[in-house]
């Protein structure tokens, strides 16, 4: 049976957390470290009598998002009070905006399942007030209760929504890495804080209703969830029933998604305009925003493989991280740019993964001087990933120390070449099976001249020597 086309569109929320105030009131917004329900006043907490007052560092935030996102930035945008009840909302109703958005029309690129760079349309990104927290003692549909902690009420939200352009988890996985990467880049969002991006995920095969899953937190977790779901819908389908259009919540523990209503379209939420703020004339603001807008992750990219002659798989690699591009550009201010670009992408982002490190655990200097010794001959590939595996466990002190103590520097010439002399002398069979036709036998004596050299030989190099060797005798 031929497979059904996925479909899915997402709806990600992201925290505008690097301001000082919340959205509507002047509670701080350093709350993560609180203890419940202490970052909160009567507005936030939608006491009778309290009025919001807008943040405007807010919504230029938004602005600056919508132009990264290559929107079109409305004249003027108003909010709306949406109408529903959950406890973890006070209020009885959120303030969001519903038919004038901040912005609309936009598009990112990211690659695609089959390689290719694709464009992901942007429906809209419109600002609104984050709920509370609600925290469930067990799974949600079996907890035996819920505790609520106002401290996240009225933190600056913005929702970017998009069209049903994607086809796969992989797929949401690339345009959530690439929507990260540029809120990051913009220095208006916390990727580390505890609920700054959270994602509703629409999700159906092609002919089919859709299903909603809601508040996946952390991108493995969309993965899952979307795994999870396609596979559901299919079953469904094969026992020839029908999928049902409703809200799921994605169970984190049993990594299964679990229904929690039906689905509300937007005339369940009563929608209009807010009465205690007045609609804003954005337009002006627009010009200066987009001048102070900073080199986002696809200008960068270009730059770096125009400028540093670097791949632009390297450029790509290097780019996605704002952190780590501004640590290759302070290596490659002093040491060869290529060679850089190559050992911190292929080598030392490897290397961090793996510990589970960010880009701040090794420093600019300590890099600089291992691509020096490199391009000097100093030390061998091999020896300079003993440094950086050395520096990341904290076995050693700087690189020339690492160097030093463990003998890595490059063997001489004359070491080398005798070091080949003897292992082709001692390792006949291996020569006769090499004139045979069996390269892996070349192979083999070049690691014996390696172990003679414990290392510090150049591999590209003993090979050179080394077939030389056996073909003239």
């Amino acid at each position: 049976m031929e497979t059904e086309e996925v479909i899915i569109g997402l709806e990600i929320h992201v925290q505008l957390n690097r301001l000082q105030s919340k959205m509507f009131c002047g509670c701080s917004t350093a709350y993560h470290d609180s203890e419940p329900n202490t970052h909160t006043c009567p507005v936030c907490l939608g006491l009778p009598g309290s009025l919001p007052v807008l943040n405007r560092k807010a919504v230029e935030y938004g602005i600056k998002v919508g132009l990264a996102l290559n929107c079109r930035i409305e004249e003027e945008t108003l909010f709306y009070r949406k109408n529903y009840y959950y406890p973890d909302l006070p209020k009885g109703f959120q303030i969001s905006q519903y038919d004038f958005p901040l912005a609309t029309k936009g598009h990112i690129m990211i690659l695609g399942d089959d390689g290719l760079e694709r464009n992901i349309r942007i429906n809209r990104a419109h600002m609104e007030e984050d709920p509370g927290r609600l925290v469930h003692a067990g799974t949600i549909d079996k907890a035996k209760y819920t505790m609520v902690d106002y401290n996240r009420c009225g933190m600056p939200l913005l929702e970017v929504v998009t069209e049903p352009d994607l086809h796969s988890p992989k797929e949401a996985r690339a345009f959530l890495d690439k929507l990260k990467s540029i809120l990051e880049y913009l220095e208006v969002f916390d990727g580390s804080l505890e609920g700054s991006m959270r994602v509703d995920a629409n999700i159906s095969l092609r002919g089919g209703d859709r299903t909603e899953v809601k508040n996946i937190s952390g991108f493995k977790g969309v993965e899952k969830a979307l795994s999870y779901e396609i596979t559901r819908q299919r079953n469904i389908r094969r026992r020839n029933m029908t999928v049902v259009q409703e809200t799921r919540h994605f169970d984190e523990i049993r990594n299964i998604t679990v229904s929690i209503r039906s689905k509300v379209g937007a005339h369940d939420y009563r929608y209009f305009p807010e009465c205690d703020l007045a609609p804003i004339r954005i337009a002006a603001w627009v010009p200066a925003i987009k001048d102070a807008l900073p080199e986002l992750p696809d200008a960068k990219r270009e730059r770096f493989v125009r400028q540093y002659l670097m791949k632009d798989d390297h450029a790509k690699s290097l780019t996605s991280d704002i952190k780590v591009a501004n640590f290759y550009e302070a290596v490659a201010a002093c040491a060869e740019p290529r060679l850089a670009a190559v050992w911190i992408a292929d080598v030392l982002k490897g290397e961090l993964n793996y510990r589970n490190l960010g880009i701040d655990a090794f420093k600019v200097d300590d890099m600089a001087q291992i691509i020096n010794l490199l391009s000097s001959a100093a030390i061998t590939e091999d020896g300079a990933v003993e440094i950086i595996r050395a520096i990341l466990d904290k076995k050693g002190g700087s690189p020339q120390e690492i160097v030093k103590a463990r003998g890595l520097g490059r063997a001489e010439e004359d070491v080398v070449q005798k070091a080949v002399l003897e292992a082709v002398a001692e390792n006949a069979s291996a020569v006769a099976d090499y004139r045979a036709g069996s390269e892996r036998a070349l192979n083999f004596i070049v690691g014996a001249v390696m172990k003679k050299t414990r290392g510090k030989a150049d591999p590209g190099e003993v090979h050179r020597l080394v077939k030389a060797e056996v073909e003239r005798i």
